[in-house]
């Protein structure tokens, strides 16, 4: 073997070396990055999974995961999906932010499993999803007007009250460190059993003492790489929180 043929073969392997590292050492670097920076570019689309199809359910909607991933949608925004309150109802089919059960998912919707199946899902097409959390309030039929009526606010005659004219909810107080405990576990339970990737949190300060999200990413932020979206204009708010600014993103 010639000098030239040698040098030939040692310049070839060397750019197999090279080509063979770059994917892993990208891949590396890209994992690195956590939120809210990784979302930093990415394009987030906003579900309602009752209006998305004409079934009105999860399974209905999986179906247009594929075509969503080829549109650029890179994080879902699924608005809540828990039981909506009988009790004081608005309209026949009430509102999504008059929650009567945290930890279960809306019948008509479909089930926990099916939604823990969108996640996979989503998961699988290389896309992050993130749930709406409402906890500013509940419905007036939710387990804890009953069992915990101390985690609600209260008038000046020791009524649980509401807000403006939105009375088909009962408003929380998060002074009361059980609310703060008790709201953060339900949270917990949607990170833990469905691996959703965070929240987009309504009413984020209003009502809502900054200390209980201090007290919520703490105690879940350690579980795995979240990202939270505030529905707020504050700039404290959303730098506590590591959120993006987004004005006047209301939705409710």
């Amino acid at each position: 073997m010639t000098r030239i043929q040698l040098l030939a073969i040692i310049f070839l392997a060397s750019l197999c070396f090279l080509f063979a590292c770059e994917p892993s050492e990208q891949k590396t670097k890209e994992s690195s990055i956590t939120f809210p920076e990784r979302a930093a570019d990415m394009t987030i689309y906003e579900v309602n999974i009752r209006q998305y199809t004409p079934e009105g359910t999860i399974k209905a909607f999986m179906k247009h995961l594929p075509r969503l991933k080829e549109l650029g949608v890179e994080m879902l925004w699924i608005m809540p999906v828990q039981p909506i309150g009988q009790e004081n109802r608005k309209g026949s089919l009430g509102s999504y932010y008059s929650i009567s059960n945290y930890s279960t998912v809306n019948p008509e919707f479909g089930t926990l499993d099916d939604f823990k199946a969108l996640v996979n899902e989503v998961h699988d097409l290389d896309m992050t999803i993130i749930l709406d959390w409402v906890p500013n309030h509940t419905a007036w039929d939710h387990p804890w007007i009953k069992s915990n009526p101390e985690y609600y606010a209260k008038d000046s005659l020791g009524n649980i009250t509401y807000e403006a004219d939105w009375n088909d909810i009962a408003l929380l107080d998060h002074t009361n460190e059980g609310t703060r405990k008790s709201m953060i576990e339900e949270m917990k339970f949607w990170v833990t059993e469905t691996d959703i990737d965070g929240f987009r949190c309504d009413h984020a300060a209003h009502e809502i003492p900054l200390y209980f999200w201090e007290e919520a990413t703490a105690a879940l932020d350690p579980l795995k790489d979240l990202f939270w979206l505030a529905e707020w204009d504050e700039p404290q708010t959303s730098y506590q929180l590591s959120m993006p600014l987004i004005p006047g993103s209301f939705c409710t």
